[in-house]
């Protein structure tokens, strides 16, 4: 689950939304109906599994929550902290390998033999305007040391395309989104703060 889904999913979203956010958040609700809503609320918040002796963990934003922002020039520390067991990820192992999304900017980090990963964005990414993912590559369950892999996807994709749809549907707020789609500069960031 994502700080978006867990957003629009419940009838009162946990975040205190703008007047002019809460109706994008309506829109989206709309748009998705109550079948998909229901099954936005259902997802879970963190995935654990063993690929090829590998702890694996994904989750969207952080070991914290949804709503907890982990930038790729954070602190040492705060990446550490991503491979925590917490009251949201559950107390099971303590991952080696952490996946996460959220800040739409891949990137890895190995600390000790412990690997984090951000996964990009295939829909928007904030790196490069080009589609962007991760494929995981082992024995998937295995406890035991087999090959394991990570590639980076990058890939263009019709923008102009995506952008008329959204015009199509009525899609509030537009603007700001194209402009993140076509330079790849999330609109929330200050000048200051871009690397």
């Amino acid at each position: 689950m994502g700080n978006w889904d867990a957003s629009i999913a419940p009838e009162n979203p946990p975040f205190a939304f703008s007047e002019g956010m809460q109706h994008h958040v309506r829109w989206h609700q709309k748009k998705l109906g109550v079948e998909r809503l229901h099954y936005l609320e259902l997802l879970p918040g963190t995935i654990d599994f063993y690929m090829s002796g590998k702890r694996v963990r994904l989750f969207h934003a952080s070991q914290l929550g949804v709503h907890y922002r982990v930038f790729h020039d954070a602190p040492v520390e705060r990446h550490l902290a991503m491979f925590d067991n917490t009251d949201f990820t559950g107390y099971g192992f303590a991952p080696d390998t952490v996946f996460y999304a959220d800040i739409h900017y891949p990137y890895r980090k190995v600390y000790d033999g412990r690997m984090l990963f951000n996964v990009g964005s295939v829909g928007n990414p904030l790196d490069k305007p080009l589609a962007c993912y991760q494929i995981l590559e082992g024995n998937y369950g295995s406890g035991d040391e087999a090959p394991f892999s990570v590639s980076l996807v990058r890939l263009p994709y019709d923008i102009d395309l995506a952008v008329r749809h959204a015009h199509e549907s009525g899609m509030p707020d537009i603007e700001p989104w194209e402009v993140e789609l076509r330079t790849a500069r999330y609109r929330g960031l200050k000048e200051d703060a871009a690397t």
